[in-house]
């Protein structure tokens, strides 16, 4: 009995530290030999991620992260894309975990790439549900990043919303995200609780994001999973993916963008089918 307890103390001490150190909090399951990392999308949290670590954390070592000022977590400053990527690759060398498959929806699927494009040696595998290299360039493709992009005006339109013109629109966008209705609650509960600040800078943040070029960068296989609607505009994802050498694109039967809620069967076999391949 006392060392159920000593166990669960020490685990509940690494949980905090790596909470308190990070912009992201963590939580981590399972005792599978190879580590995967799950990175939730914009406002998200890493709840998204239940179903489908209760599915594989009895073969792996599931690290789930909600990113900070997101779905409840306490922001932090400094925010930015390039700061979470560098402070997740940060948190794979300080824990020593080696060569994790990073698993990402949405922007955390484009934090996967970024990461592993920018660190190739680090990872394993990485899957991206749903996220393109650059979503601006979908309806712009002479999309150019701007250098210091300035988000302040933003910032500032958001804040000043009221509660009411706030959750109205986080409505519409529970309601554009998903087929899922019993799930709509949820993600309207994950922007709620985000913090207005870190919400509008991270979405200005990344809507300036480009990474088709550095994806050329990605030596590790990558899965990448797509809501069916792009399937109608394949020439123009495969043309945005074109650099990714290691890129396994698959199209999902049904749904929205999140995928996970939307073909669920669907998702999960593509994922341990990619997962257990040359492992």
């Amino acid at each position: 009995m006392k060392k159920a307890i000593l166990t669960s103390v020490i685990l509940l001490f690494s949980f905090l530290t790596f909470s308190q150190e990070y912009p992201f909090s963590i939580t981590k399951t399972g005792i599978g030999k190879q580590a995967l990392i799950f990175i939730p999308g914009f406002a998200s949290s890493g709840d998204v991620w239940n179903e489908t670590v209760k599915t594989l954390e009895n073969d792996y070592t599931c690290y789930v992260l909600t990113m900070a000022g997101f779905a409840g977590v306490p922001p932090k400053d400094n925010s930015s894309f390039e700061y979470w990527k560098a402070e997740i690759a940060k948190f794979i060398s300080d824990n020593k975990i080696n060569k994790p498959m990073v698993i990402g929806h949405s922007m955390g699927g484009a934090l996967a790439m970024a990461i592993a494009a920018d660190y190739p040696d680090l990872l394993n595998k990485i899957v991206v549900v749903d996220a393109l290299p650059c979503l601006l360039a979908l309806t712009n493709p002479e999309f150019k990043s701007v250098v210091d992009n300035d988000c302040s005006s933003f910032v500032d339109q958001i804040a000043k919303m009221s509660d009411d013109q706030f959750l109205q629109m986080q409505k519409i966008s529970a309601v554009s995200l998903s087929t899922n209705q019993s799930k709509h609650d949820e993600i309207l509960s994950w922007g709620l609780k985000s913090d207005r600040k870190t919400f509008a800078q991270m979405f200005c943040d990344f809507s300036n994001i480009d990474l088709r070029q550095r994806i050329k960068n990605i030596k590790v296989p990558s899965l990448i999973l797509l809501e069916a609607h792009f399937k109608y505009i394949e020439e123009s994802i495969s043309d945005q993916y074109k650099n990714l050498t290691t890129a396994q694109l698959k199209y999902a039967n049904q749904g929205l963008h999140f995928i996970m809620f939307d073909d669920k069967e669907w998702y999960i076999q593509q994922l341990i089918d990619f997962l257990k391949e040359q492992e």
